[in-house]
């Protein structure tokens, strides 16, 4: 699809889409299913007020919640898909609405659950836990009595419940305002004398332009039209900070990243060190812009001069399937059943490939107990991240495919603090692939100036964006609200934190920390950080080892929800309570400038 013109949804071949039959064949098979939570969530209602009766009552009353869960994913899972795909199609955008409501419902119907689990007692749950016919759910046992801490009364629960889906306004009005109403309002871009849309999926291309020119229209046009915006843009994210204050309050948490935390059996220690670590090593990466300024040949680095890959001479056209096989080649270390079954997803429907109008911007892995484990690209021959984009989402969905493969559906679904680790280990093993291949001095620079930017935006990045999560829901808890002057403020100092004195801002550019869509899922952007940091120590361990090591991390890939996540990959082989992992990504990030640093005085 080599075209200036985004496409509509509607004009996009088949084979480029992802197929979703393998959850409902239709839309009709999909209404019925919908029409079937109605009467599962009966069934469960039936066994209000007995759990606690006798052994066989829970098994058949967990029995029954499962089914009901189990549908309510699915129908949930499908419509999301639908919706992402293009949220200019009204008929998906209402069908996600109604997945969305029924969901909230049948949580309202059945928050009875948690509080009628916690009159039964911890000692009397894991007793039954250990019986035989209680094997699909004791983990999911186990997990709940640890949680019962923070459960509440029945009726505050159902009042909870009921408002899961007004708790996602924030969320989804800033998803509609970036990637429908806005993203038609950006302009166009004079690139080589072609004017060509700016899009929130084409900013990035352009950022990498090597014409600064470009890059600086681009920037100052799409930072523009934020600002336009950004009294809307604070009074959401401001909105959505005040959401997860609000929970966390109401079940008695410290604060909220204990609520974001406590469920995972993560320690506050383990967020805090990171920034900490982080902090201490930012010399390296002052250096590295330092080093970048020179090379690019500016007097003062600006913003938008970040992305720009540093070897102007290297260009890369790299088609879809070839990029398959780089993966396919690339990631060999870890057998060829995994090859195999990733790559005949990657062109046999996992994949939603192309960038169409109304699509959700960037990408994504989408898990499901029923089903494919579907991925969203938006992927460019010319881009060669997009084959690292390609590789990190193939480690999610894989990491999907064997925890559906090896659990049961009570316990099958991983921590986003794990998913991060399956996902970034595949851009490590792609990366040391193809600089091992590289044929040119011009070729190994630019792979090690697009890791460098890679490390430095999963590790560094994520980290100040950490900080300021962080930073936002400690000033709500202490009783400052956030003003747009004041997230504008906070964001703003923690740009000159990280990126030091080379750095020269525009006015606009802390309007960056109003646009990311993951603060509105509150404290996710760490486990970026971690989990490169995990995935970087699990690649070394298992290219340089034996069958052990990779077996260690196929028990990880494998655990799915059945262990939590420091326990999962203490097994594979890395301890994140520790700070070695972060000061080893940190090192390793600092061996990548000074090769980097070799190669361009050589040149």
């Amino acid at each position: 699809m080599k075209t200036n013109t985004i496409p509509l949804r509607k004009d996009v071949p088949q084979t480029d889409k992802w197929n979703l039959s393998s959850i409902y064949k239709s839309i009709e098979e999909w209404e019925s299913s919908l029409n079937q939570i109605a009467s599962l969530t009966e069934t469960v209602l039936k066994f209000k007020g007995r759990l606690g009766e006798a052994s066989g009552t829970l098994l058949d009353a967990l029995k029954a919640y499962e089914n009901l869960l189990l549908k309510v994913e699915t129908v949930y899972h499908y419509a999301s898909l639908e919706h992402e795909a293009d949220e200019d199609d009204s008929a998906a955008s209402e069908r996600y609405g109604r997945a969305m409501m029924a969901y909230t419902k049948m949580d309202a119907a059945t928050s009875f659950f948690a509080p009628e689990l916690q009159k039964i007692g911890s000692e009397k749950l894991l007793e039954w836990s250990n019986l035989p016919e209680f094997s699909d759910y004791r983990i999911f046992i186990e997990k709940t009595v640890y949680m019962l801490k923070y459960v509440l009364s029945e009726a505050e629960e159902r009042i909870l419940s009921l408002q899961t889906d007004s708790a996602q306004t924030a969320d989804t009005a800033f998803s509609v305002l970036t990637n429908v109403d806005m993203n038609k309002t950006f302009g166009t871009v004079n690139d080589g004398g072609v004017e060509k849309p700016l899009t929130e999926t084409t900013w990035s291309v352009f950022m990498h332009s090597q014409d600064r020119k470009v890059r600086e229209e681009a920037y100052k046009k799409f930072y523009a039209k934020y600002e336009e915006h950004q009294s809307t843009l604070a009074a959401l994210y401001a909105g959505s900070v005040n959401q997860d204050v609000f929970r966390a309050r109401a079940r008695g948490y410290n604060s909220s990243l204990e609520a974001s935390l406590y469920s995972n059996k993560v320690p506050l220690s383990v967020y805090h060190n990171l920034i900490d670590c982080v902090h201490k090593n930012l010399d390296i990466l002052h250096d590295y812009y330092k080093l970048r300024r020179q090379v690019l040949g500016v007097e003062q680095l600006r913003h938008y001069d970040v992305y720009v890959p540093l070897v102007k001479s290297v260009e890369t056209h790299t088609s879809y399937d070839e990029a398959v096989e780089i993966c396919r080649n690339a990631l060999a270390p870890l057998g060829k059943e995994y090859t195999d079954r990733l790559c005949a997803g990657l062109k046999g429907g996992w994949v939603d490939r192309y960038e169409n109008v109304g699509k959700r911007s960037g990408a994504f892995s989408s898990g499901n107990y029923i089903g494919d484990p579907f991925i969203l690209l938006n992927y460019k021959d010319d881009v060669i991240r997009d084959v690292f984009t390609m590789a990190h989402e193939g480690g999610h969905s894989m990491h999907s495919w064997y925890s559906v493969h090896n659990n049961p559906f009570m316990c099958y679904d991983y921590t986003i603090f794990e998913a991060e680790v399956a996902s970034t280990f595949n851009e490590e093993l792609v990366f040391e692939y193809l600089l091992k291949n590289a044929k040119s001095d011009e070729l190994k620079t630019y792979l090690l100036s697009m890791r460098a930017d890679d490390i430095l935006a999963t590790l560094h990045r994520q980290t100040m964006f950490a900080e300021f999560e962080l930073k936002c829901h400690e000033l709500v808890e202490n009783g400052t609200p956030l003003t747009v002057e004041l997230l504008r403020k906070t964001y703003r100092e923690l740009l000159e934190l990280y990126f030091g004195s080379e750095m020269n801002f525009e006015e606009n550019s802390d309007m960056e920390g109003l646009r990311i869509p993951h603060f509105y899922s509150a404290f996710y952007v760490y486990k970026y950080a971690t989990g490169i940091s995990a995935s970087l120590a699990l690649a070394k361990r298992v290219v340089n080892g034996g069958e052990k090591e990779r077996e260690d991390y196929f028990k990880f890939l494998k655990s799915g929800g059945s262990r939590y996540p420091i326990e999962s990959l203490r097994i594979a082989g890395v301890d994140m309570e520790k700070t070695e992992p972060v000061q080893a990504a940190c090192d390793e990030f600092k061996s990548i400038v000074e090769q980097l640093k070799g190669l361009l005085l050589k040149k």
